[in-house]
């Protein structure tokens, strides 16, 4: 009698099983959440919209950066004057790296190798070695300075002064300010045009967003926030986000609960949304096609449908929740 010839059937069946149960996993759409009254990450499952689970960190983290491969998650937490860096595969913190006194919004260059972080209480942008863990650096600028990006090219570094209502220009090869553009009353985070020619900026107390030229760093427009039935004081704009084509921008507009949706070439808002109280930092999916609030004072984080400029659902998300980084 002839052997029975070897077959691969059970192995292929095997395999597609294993890839099969794996595909939830890889596809996921998972949405990080700081909490800085709990001094932990909320982990949210944006296919089902429920809460799976929490990461303890550091004391009082508040922004998030994704490392440049996509595998690391760095969170600055402000009572720690740290930056907690989390390991997306196991979900477990890594390593800590300084970041001098109040920490709040940091940038990573576009090789990951070097971080600029606004220090609050100093009035200064600390320029930190990832590798090495240390401080290698500060730029002296305007009292409370927070939002901070880098350029596209690496090559320039932008901050924001609260008190002074200014945007800060910094060569990032020399450590120098070159520029300080007026901007609205008090500046908090920015957001760049894909192309990397517009540079936008929330003026939280001055209910608008300053549009500025990156070329010559000149203003090229003032785009003012209305909501019917809300008072000027109340329009407080902080977080933005951008489409990665460039077409439409998001704007969080603080304490008036709602977030604008903004056509960037015309510059005039298209929707406004109605989210929860104080809303705060935003999320966008890798789809485009959810975006996230997070509510500083309701507690909660709005899921809202972009297509349709409608809130899907409101899930508590820790206390003060601050900022969102949406992993696929």
């Amino acid at each position: 009698m002839n052997p029975r010839p070897f077959s691969f059937r059970p192995l292929t069946i095997v395999l597609a099983v294993l890839l099969a149960a794996a595909a939830p996993a890889l596809q996921a759409q998972t949405a990080f959440v700081s909490s800085e009254k709990d001094h932990k990450l909320t982990v949210l499952d944006l296919k089902t919209q429920a809460v799976t689970g929490t990461i303890a960190t550091c004391k009082r983290p508040r922004h998030m950066v994704l490392t440049p491969d996509g595998k690391q998650l760095m969170v600055a937490c402000g009572d720690s004057g740290q930056a907690d860096v989390i390991d997306l595969a196991t979900r477990k913190s890594v390593k800590k790296i300084g970041l001098g006194e109040d920490p709040e919004i940091f940038d990573l260059t576009p090789d990951g190798r070097t971080l600029y972080v606004t220090n609050e209480e100093d009035g200064e942008v600390g320029i930190v070695d990832i590798a090495s863990g240390k401080r290698t650096g500060a730029i002296k600028v305007g009292e409370e300075p927070e939002g901070v990006m880098v350029s596209r090219d690496g090559k320039t570094v932008y901050a924001t002064s609260e008190v002074a209502s200014l945007v800060h220009v910094i060569d990032a090869a020399t450590g120098k300010v070159t520029k300080n553009i007026k901007v609205g009353k008090r500046p908090r985070r920015f957001a760049m045009t894909p192309d990397g020619a517009q540079l936008w900026v929330t003026n939280e107390l001055g209910a608008s967003v300053t549009v500025i030229s990156t070329q010559d760093h000149t203003v090229l427009d003032t785009l003012k926030f209305e909501v019917k039935g809300a008072r000027a004081s109340d329009i407080t704009p902080v977080g933005i986000a951008m489409s990665r084509d460039g077409k439409r921008a998001f704007v969080g507009l603080g304490k008036a609960n709602h977030v604008a949706f903004v056509d960037v070439a015309s510059r005039k808002v298209t929707d406004l949304v109605l989210a929860g109280k104080r809303a705060w930092g935003l999320g966008l999916n890798k789809a485009e096609d959810r975006l996230l609030v997070a509510n500083g004072l309701s507690d909660d984080l709005t899921i809202i449908d972009v297509a349709a400029a409608k809130a899907l659902k409101t899930v508590p998300v820790g206390r003060v929740p601050h900022s969102i980084v949406v992993v696929e």
